[in-house]
């Protein structure tokens, strides 16, 4: 008998400083680092979940950008397919973490993926974290220009945006797509 996949969905925290850091939750029940993540609620969006999950975990409300990709992972048990967002955190925490989760540690992308316990969360991080990453630089370094040229909508993030980048990008496919 075949099972249905497990859904769930989480997210590629980010907190600013001088070097970006990236949330890792420790889990209480086999002391592994994991990357924030959770099963989808009856009713509850991937997105939804995800947002949900990375706030009992991390204790941090963020606010939610865009998918980074879908992680799926086999066990005995069977498929659990995880879709990822990137995320971005302010301020301090705000909630208990919740009782699955021992720790939350912050750490620049590197050293974020060393810390991850399971071979393909670090594989993943690897991947998807640079276009994270950049992301982020990029609508940090929009916002400025966004404000000061709010009816421009030619190019994506102003200015400062360049060719060849996931901002460049989407915004071409999403020209073409309408």
């Amino acid at each position: 008998m075949v099972r249905a996949p497990v859904l769930a969905a989480g997210g590629i925290v980010l907190r600013q400083d001088e070097t970006p850091l990236i949330a890792v939750v420790r889990l209480r029940k086999r002391n592994e680092w994991v990357l924030p993540k959770g099963k989808l609620d009856d009713g509850e969006t991937a997105r939804e979940a995800a947002q949900r999950e990375v706030l009992e975990e991390t204790g941090h409300h963020v606010v939610v950008h865009e998918f980074l990709g879908t992680l799926v992972q086999e066990s005995s048990r069977g498929s659990k397919v995880v879709h990822y967002w990137r995320m971005e955190a302010h301020g301090g925490q705000t909630h208990a973490l919740m009782r699955d989760v021992k720790a939350v540690d912050w750490l620049p992308l590197d050293r974020a993926i060393e810390r991850l316990s399971r071979g393909y969360e670090r594989a993943f991080l690897a991947n998807v974290g640079p276009f994270a990453l950049e992301a982020a630089a990029l609508s940090r370094a929009a916002a400025p220009v966004a404000a000061q040229d709010s009816g421009r909508h030619d190019k994506p993030g102003g200015a400062r945006s360049r060719p060849g980048s996931l901002i460049w990008k989407l915004w071409e496919w999403l020209r073409r797509a309408i």
